[in-house]
């Protein structure tokens, strides 16, 4: 593939990520390290220096939320979970998603 495939699929992974990660949040608390294996294991392959600006940036914009919570396996975690404003903003973003999946869909096929 040439490097400029590798570019664009690279700018459509990212700009489906914050989408991505609010969903997996809303299926339950997590911490970073949980956020991206799920992201892995649904080959949005990101590594945790593009993982952690998301989380801040999402928190910082009142759609996440996080606590510390003890771990059995070394120092406490932060735990992040979607606010109200967040579970509001997820509803946005997957009727916006959806609509845009269609409006290709009419293109491509």
């Amino acid at each position: 593939m040439s490097n400029n495939y590798e570019n664009t699929q690279s700018q459509m992974r990212k700009g489906i990520l914050e989408l991505c990660i609010l969903a997996i949040l809303e299926k339950g608390d997590a911490y970073p390290t949980e956020v991206l294996e799920k992201l892995k294991e649904a080959k949005l392959i990101v590594v945790e220096g593009t993982l952690y600006p998301l989380l801040n940036r999402l928190k910082d914009a009142g759609y996440l939320s996080y606590q510390w919570k003890e771990s059995n396996q070394g120092p406490p975690r932060k735990y992040y979970h979607l606010t109200s404003e967040g579970k509001k903003f997820l509803k946005g973003l997957i009727e916006n998603w959806e609509e845009m999946v269609k409006s290709v869909n009419k293109i491509i096929k």
